[in-house]
């Protein structure tokens, strides 16, 4: 999962950009980047590592212009440690075009062998948004006749995106000298929210991964941008706006409002919190029925994107609601940290249990999911080690049993603790006195509910093995493990070490713009 952002505005907007990476800093942790557009010339700053360690006053003094785009990354393909894969990239053909994504692409492979074969363009990368990007700019190559762009010729070249590109995408890009496109996967598997912000001098724009930054900027949420949809913006201010695939139907992805979403975002008209108390009045019901006795003597979520499920979870069955671990918020997600070994080591320092809250006591533990169950493991052995007499485990989503593909980090089946075992098998294995999992249909019940019953289809498939793209088979499957395991898959990984960043100043040639 990544975070991106685009902004056309009146004013610099280097400032509003950074800001708004931060807000989105929980979608990616390993890398961040921002472009802006100063007429004909394109200023970069990206390296590895948070937001505010990318980024100093020099930086953001080079980052002239009143529109840009930053990105957050999450790495899902490629590698975790190339900055060589850090967002937004840049292709300077036609007129220059920078870009940054949200997803993950199916069909990369053939992407990347059609770019070398027929388009004849150069990827330099492991990384899927970098073939995106080529195809965008050789689709636009096709149309442009000289140096003009009309929203028709970026219209008909995303539509043609459209019809060669396979999986989750969420996309801002900027093409010099002319404006912002946005677009969005025909299934809007990926969220992209629609702002904007009223001044003396006209209308500013800006688009983002989640509505909790139009919110803090200080824009007004519009609406998301539909699936199918392309958005585009000239460095003027004028809005175009186009429906680029015939057959576009919303099916967003429902682990957005599990987990990966802030609460306070509204995602394609679903209130993330809403949903998430939602989520606890089905999960107790079933804890209800799998606990008959209540045998509970207190509630305690997992922080922090548990808390609102096991708030409404302990009002329903009128059980006492505790904050049980203190959590240190200068410890990364575990969840998003690339390679087991540092996600085993983080748990303890990153959570620790107040012992009174467990003490000869019967508890239940509210998580979001359980995923690989490393980090629940160790949590079941804390409360135990604070003299719990009893641990039960509630999950808001059901078991997690296939591999995620739209941009999720958990490709690999042996890696998922409930790959082929039952619920007694997961208990066991974490040291849980009993694992209750959310119903697949109670969850898509609580964000449509949230939704007002506008969207009852959604994105399941690491729960269910529906993939909704139609392309995914067990080959796939097979070969993206077999990529993921492989050290090849770090080619790019910079030996020293060292080469932590990279600032551009990316100029294009004058042109006589008609």
């Amino acid at each position: 999962m990544c975070g991106i952002v685009g902004v056309v505005a009146k004013t610099p907007v280097n400032q509003l950009l950074y800001d708004g990476l931060l807000v989105l800093q929980h979608r990616g942790q390993d890398a961040a980047g921002i472009v802006t557009g100063e007429g004909l010339v394109f200023h970069m700053h990206k390296g590895q590592g948070l937001v505010r360690d990318v980024f100093r006053t020099r930086n953001m003094r080079s980052l002239l212009g009143n529109a840009g785009i930053g990105h957050v990354r999450y790495p899902t393909a490629g590698s975790a440690s190339s900055l060589a894969e850090s967002q937004p990239f840049y292709v300077n053909s036609p007129f220059g075009i920078v870009l940054a994504h949200n997803g993950n692409l199916t069909n990369d492979k053939q992407l990347k062998s059609e770019m070398y074969r027929t388009d004849l363009r150069h990827i330099n990368t492991n990384s899927d948004s970098e073939a995106l990007l080529n195809v965008l700019a050789h689709e636009l190559s096709r149309r442009v006749q000289g140096p003009r762009l009309t929203p028709e010729i970026v219209f008909d070249a995303v539509t043609a995106v459209h019809q060669r590109v396979r999986g989750a995408y969420a996309v801002v890009a900027m093409i010099a000298g002319f404006g912002m496109v946005a677009f969005r996967d025909p299934h809007g598997i990926r969220p992209l929210a629609l702002g904007t912000h009223e001044t003396p001098e006209g209308t500013e724009y800006l688009v983002a991964s989640e509505s909790v930054v139009v919110d803090t900027m200080g824009f007004k949420l519009e609406r998301d941008v539909a699936p199918g949809e392309a958005i585009y913006v000239t460095f003027e201010g004028e809005f175009h706006n186009r429906q680029c695939h015939p057959d576009a139907k919303l099916a967003p992805c429902i682990f957005e409002h599990v987990y990966f979403a802030r609460p306070d975002s509204v995602i394609d008209g679903i209130s993330v919190h809403e949903a998430r108390l939602n989520m606890g009045e089905r999960l107790a019901d079933k804890v209800r029925s799998m606990v008959p006795a209540l045998d509970i003597d207190v509630v305690i979520p997992i922080p922090d994107t548990s808390r609102d499920s096991a708030l409404q979870l302990a009002n329903v069955l009128g059980l006492p609601y505790r904050e049980g671990f203190i959590k240190n918020r200068y410890i990364g997600r575990t969840f998003i940290m690339p390679g087991q070994a540092s996600r085993k080591k983080s748990v303890r320092q990153k959570l620790n249990p107040i012992a009174v809250e467990f003490r000869g006591k019967n508890v239940l533990l509210v998580d979001d999911s359980i995923v690989r169950g490393t980090t629940s493991q160790q949590i079941v052995q804390m409360v135990r080690d604070c003299g719990a007499r009893k641990v039960y485990l509630a999950s808001a989503a059901p078991p997690v049993k296939f591999p995620h593909v739209y941009g999720i980090d958990m490709p690999t089946r042996a890696e998922l603790i409930a790959t082929g075992r039952t619920d007694a098998d997961i208990a066991e294995e974490i040291g849980a006195d009993a694992v209750i999992y959310q119903e697949l249909d109670a969850l898509k019940a609580a964000c449509t509910d949230a939704s007002g019953g506008r969207i009852v289809e959604f994105e399941t498939s690491c729960f269910d093995g529906n993939y909704i793209t139609g392309d995914i088979t067990d080959a796939y499957l097979d070969e993206l493990e077999a990529k993921r395991l492989s050290p090849l898959s770090n080619k790019f990984k910079d030996p020293d070490g060292d080469a932590r960043l990279l600032d551009m100043n990316i100029g294009v040639a004058e042109q006589n713009l008609i």
